[in-house]
């Protein structure tokens, strides 16, 4: 199953509502440090990989948790697991 980038942007964050229900998106700006804006730290950033897991099918590998720094970046890294590159 494929998934468009605006699908794939939702259901991360609806994995990080599930994580962290207190996150804004409105306020969230896509270009800058997710975790920062929405403070979330290590173990919720695991719980929300976790999650997308489940929900996606992609795996993270730890050495490119920091491919998934703002909110494009992880879209676009997602969208890239998923298409098998």
């Amino acid at each position: 199953m494929s998934f468009t980038a605006d699908q794939i942007r939702q259901s991360l964050m609806d994995c990080i509502l599930e994580v962290a229900p207190e996150a804004d998106f409105a306020t969230v700006r896509p270009d800058c440090p997710l975790r920062e804006q929405i403070d979330m730290d290590s173990f919720d950033f695991l719980t929300v990989l976790e999650h997308l897991h489940a929900r996606l099918g992609v795996d993270v590998p730890e050495a490119d948790y920091a491919r998934m720094s703002t909110l494009d970046a992880s879209v676009t890294y997602i969208a890239g697991r998923l298409a098998g590159s």
